[in-house]
C-alpha cells in the first residue's frame, strides 16, 4: 500500500507540472497549497519553474549587445528554506568603462490565506546594490512576507556590452521541476562549450540554427572583433547557433562530508570565445586554440607578463633587506617574507594586477595578482628562476579546455634543478609548497619568460602531521586531570593558525571546550604562532568532572577522553562523490594514564591494526599496561588523500571500525 501511495503522489506531481500555468504571476492555489515536495520530501525549497533566455541584438550605435533574460517561480516549504527567498543578481563593470546593465527587474511573493491568494511586490526598500569586487557589482533582491509555504517569483533582464557568456546552470541545491533554457549566439562568434564532467546529472541539448535579419545603415564593415559590427548591405542577413534545453524533475545537489567544494558537482555548461569569424566562417581572429596559445596570451597582457619589468618601485628596498644575504635560498626566504608583511591581500582573487605591482607595493594592499606578480617580480630582479602559475580555485571548478577566462588566481613557481617551491604571499601564514586550500585544485598551468608553459600539480605530496600527546591522572573522586601537548606541521599548523590567529585566549580557550561537557582548560600556550617554518605547539591543562563512569565496584572510561571522536561523518548508504581529504596526514595519539593506587586493569582494548586499500589508509592502535600506568599509541596515517565513490561501502565500513575502536574502554576493578 505504501509503494502504491508513493506511485499516485509521484503521478500527480507530474499531472500538475504539466497543468501549470508558467506566465509571471500566474501562481496557483495548488502551489501555494503543497505541503512537501512530491519527488523530494527532504526539500525545504523547490524551483518550480526557470527560464533563461541569452541572445545577441545588434544596433548601428552599439553593435551586438548581449541580452540574457532570468525568470524563476520557487515554492518554500519551511523556515530552513526562506534562504531561498534572497536572489543575487551580478552585474559586470569593465575596466573600458562599459558596464552591464540591470533591468525590467520585479518581483513577488505569494501566500495563501483563509482560501484567498495575498501578493506582495518587491519594492525598492528590499533591493540593496553594494560592491562586490573591483569588476563586479551585486544587487541583492529580498522578497516580502516570507512564511511557510509562499511561493515567490521574479524576473530581470540584463543587458552586456560583453562576449563573455556567464554559466549557464542547469542545477540548485533544492530540486527543480522545470527548466527552460535557451541560448543563441550569432554566426561570427565561435564559443568553446564545456559542460561539468563532474555532475550527476545531464540534460539533453538540442543544437539547431535559426535565420536573423537586421537592417543597417552604415556603408563599411569595422569588423568582427568588437561588438559594433558593421556591413557593407543595409539589411542583412545572418544566422544564429542555438542550444535549447527542456527539462523537468531535475534533482537537487545534495551535500555530502568531505566532499570539497560541492559546487564542483553541480551541473552546468561554460562558454569560452575562442574565435572571430567573418561572414563566409572563416577565422578572422583566434583566442584558445591551445594550452600554449593561452600561455602566451595571458602572459602578453601588461597587467600580467608586463609587470614583471617595473623594478623600479623596490630596487632601493631589496638592496637594503638582502645585503647579508649571499645564496638563493635564503633570498627567495627574504624576499617571500617581505611580501607577505609589506601588502596585504585585500580578498579579491584574479590573475592579472588590478591596479600594478607598483601602486600595489606603495599602497600596501592589492590583489592575487598585484601580489604575487610583485613577489615573481622581485625574485626574478635577483636571478631566481621565478614563474607565474595560473590556477583555477576550488571555488572555481576545473578548466578542461583551453581558456583564459578558467582561471582565476596565480601563484608563484621556482624551477631549481628538479625541484618546484610553489608560493603564495597572499596568505602570511603560507610557506613553501604549504599553499592555502583554496588553491590545492589539481594542478595549474606555468607559463616561462622563455614562451614555454606546462601543467604543474597543486595537491600536497608531502604528509602533514598532528601529534597529540595525553598524560592523564585518574582519581578516586572519579575526575580526571592531566595536560595535551599537541605539534601540528604544514598544511593542518596553517589551516590551524588562520583559524586562532585573530582569538584571544580566552576565546580559544572556549572552541577547545565547545561541545566537551564537564572540560575545564587552564594555561593554554600557544608556541611557534608566527614561526611558520617550525611546527606550531599548543599546550594546556584540563580537568574532567566526569571522565569515569562507575557501575558497582568497577570503573569504566574510553581513554581518549574528550578527544575522541563520537561518530562518523560518513552516514549515506551510497555516496555519490568522493571523499577529498585534501592532503596525505598522520594523527598520532600517544597517551599515557596513570590510574588510582588501590585500583587495577581488569579489561581493556585489544591491540590491533586495520587498513583500506592496500594500506592506502591505515589505523593502528597498540595499548599496553605497565602496573599503575598504561600507554597506548594511536596512528591514523593517509597516504592517498582522494577516495573514490566506488569505494565508499567498504571505506564507511573502515571508518566506522575506528570509531568503534575509539569508543572501547578501559575497565578498572579495585586492587
Amino acid at each position: 500500500m505504501k509503494y502504491i501511495y508513493i506511485i499516485v503522489v509521484f503521478v500527480l506531481g507530474i499531472n500538475s507540472l504539466s497543468a501549470q500555468d508558467f506566465r509571471y504571476g500566474k501562481v496557483s492555489k495548488e502551489e501555494l497549497g503543497q505541503k512537501i515536495h512530491p519527488i523530494d520530501s527532504s526539500a525545504n525549497a523547490a524551483v518550480l519553474y526557470r527560464e533563461e533566455k541569452i541572445n545577441f541584438i545588434y544596433t548601428d550605435h552599439d553593435g551586438f549587445m548581449q541580452e540574457r533574460e532570468v525568470y524563476e517561480r520557487v515554492k518554500i516549504y519551511n523556515k530552513e528554506g526562506y534562504k531561498w527567498a534572497t536572489k543575487k543578481v551580478y552585474i559586470y563593470k569593465g575596466g573600458s568603462g562599459k558596464t552591464e546593465k540591470l533591468s525590467n527587474l520585479q518581483g513577488t511573493t505569494y501566500n495563501l490565506s483563509n482560501g484567498k491568494i495575498n501578493k506582495d511586490k518587491l519594492r525598492k526598500e528590499g533591493i540593496f546594490e553594494e560592491e562586490y569586487n573591483e569588476y563586479t557589482g551585486v544587487s541583492t533582491l529580498t522578497m516580502p512576507n516570507i512564511q511557510d509555504g509562499a511561493v515567490i517569483e521574479y524576473s530581470y533582464k540584463i543587458i552586456s556590452p560583453f562576449l563573455a557568456i556567464d554559466d549557464i546552470y542547469f542545477q540548485s541545491f533544492i530540486p527543480t521541476d522545470k527548466l527552460e533554457v535557451f541560448i543563441a549566439t550569432p554566426q561570427f562568434y565561435a564559443y568553446n562549450k564545456q559542460v561539468n564532467i563532474k555532475a550527476l546529472y545531464l540534460p539533453k541539448f538540442k543544437d539547431g540554427r535559426a535565420n536573423k535579419i537586421y537592417n543597417s545603415t552604415s556603408s563599411s564593415r569595422s569588423g568582427v572583433i568588437v561588438t559594433k559590427t558593421q556591413f557593407n548591405t543595409s539589411k542583412s542577413e545572418y544566422f544564429d547557433n542555438t542550444i535549447a534545453v527542456s527539462e523537468e524533475n531535475i534533482p537537487a545537489v545534495k551535500e555530502e562530508s568531505y566532499a570539497g567544494n560541492i559546487d564542483n558537482y553541480i551541473s552546468k555548461m561554460s562558454f569560452e570565445l575562442s574565435a572571430i569569424l567573418n561572414k563566409y566562417g572563416s577565422i578572422e581572429k583566434a583566442f584558445s586554440s591551445s594550452w600554449d596559445k593561452v600561455s602566451k596570451t595571458i602572459y602578453s597582457y601588461k597587467s600580467f607578463g608586463g609587470q614583471f619589468e617595473k623594478t623600479n618601485v623596490f630596487k632601493d628596498d631589496l638592496v637594503s633587506i638582502l645585503k647579508d644575504v649571499d645564496n638563493p635560498l635564503e633570498t627567495t626566504a627574504v624576499i617571500f617574507n617581505h611580501v607577505k608583511s609589506k601588502v596585504k591581500w585585500n580578498g579579491n582573487n584574479g590573475y592579472t594586477s588590478n591596479n600594478g605591482i607598483r601602486e600595489a607595493y606603495k599602497e600596501g594592499i592589492g590583489n592575487v595578482g598585484d601580489i604575487n606578480l610583485l613577489l615573481i617580480s622581485m625574485l626574478k630582479s635577483q636571478g631566481i628562476n621565478a614563474n607565474p602559475v595560473l590556477v583555477s580555485t576550488k571555488n572555481n571548478g576545473i578548466p578542461i579546455f583551453p581558456t583564459r577566462n578558467g582561471f582565476n588566481y596565480v601563484i608563484c613557481a621556482i624551477e631549481q634543478d628538479d625541484n618546484v617551491i610553489l608560493l603564495d604571499a597572499t596568505d602570511p601564514y603560507s610557506s613553501p609548497n604549504v599553499l592555502p586550500v583554496r588553491v590545492l585544485n589539481w594542478q595549474g598551468r606555468i607559463v616561462r619568460d622563455n614562451e614555454t608553459s606546462g601543467w604543474i600539480p597543486l595537491r600536497p605530496t608531502k604528509m602533514t602531521n598532528e601529534t597529540t600527546f595525553l598524560n592523564v591522572k585518574l582519581n578516586e573522586d572519579l575526575s580526571a586531570e592531566g595536560k595535551v601537548r599537541k605539534s601540528i606541521t604544514s598544511h593542518a599548523a596553517l589551516l590551524y593558525r588562520n583559524e586562532y590567529a585573530s582569538m584571544t585566549t580566552e576565546d580559544h580557550v572556549k572552541e577547545i571546550e565547545k561541545d566537551k561537557e564537564g572540560i575545564e582548560i587552564s594555561e593554554l600556550d600557544v608556541n611557534n604562532a608566527k614561526k611558520i617554518m617550525n611546527p606550531l605547539q599548543i599546550t594546556y591543562n584540563f580537568q574532567s568532572s566526569d571522565a569515569i563512569d562507575e557501575v558497582g565496584s568497577l570503573l569504566y572510561f574510553t581513554p581518549l577522553f574528550f578527544l575522541k571522536d563520537t561518530e562518523s561523518p560518513f552516514k549515506l548508504e551510497k555516496r555519490n562523490y568522493p571523499i577529498d581529504f585534501v592532503m596525505p596526514q598522520q594523527d598520532k595519539y600517544l597517551i599515557n594514564i596513570m590510574i588510582p593506587e588501590n585500583y587495577k586493569v581488569e579489561s581493556m582494548p585489544t591491540s590491533e591494526v586495520v587498513s583500506f586499500n592496500e594500506g592506502d589508509i591505515s589505523y593502528s592502535y597498540k595499548v599496553n599496561n605497565n602496573g599503575q600506568y598504561i600507554q597506548i599509541s594511536i596512528i591514523f596515517q593517509l597516504k592517498n588523500s582522494l577516495i573514490d565513490p566506488l569505494d565508499y561501502v567498504v571505506f564507511k565500513g573502515f571508518y566506522e571500525k575506528i570509531i568503534e575502536k575509539q569508543s572501547e574502554q578501559i575497565v578498572l576493578t579495585k586492587a
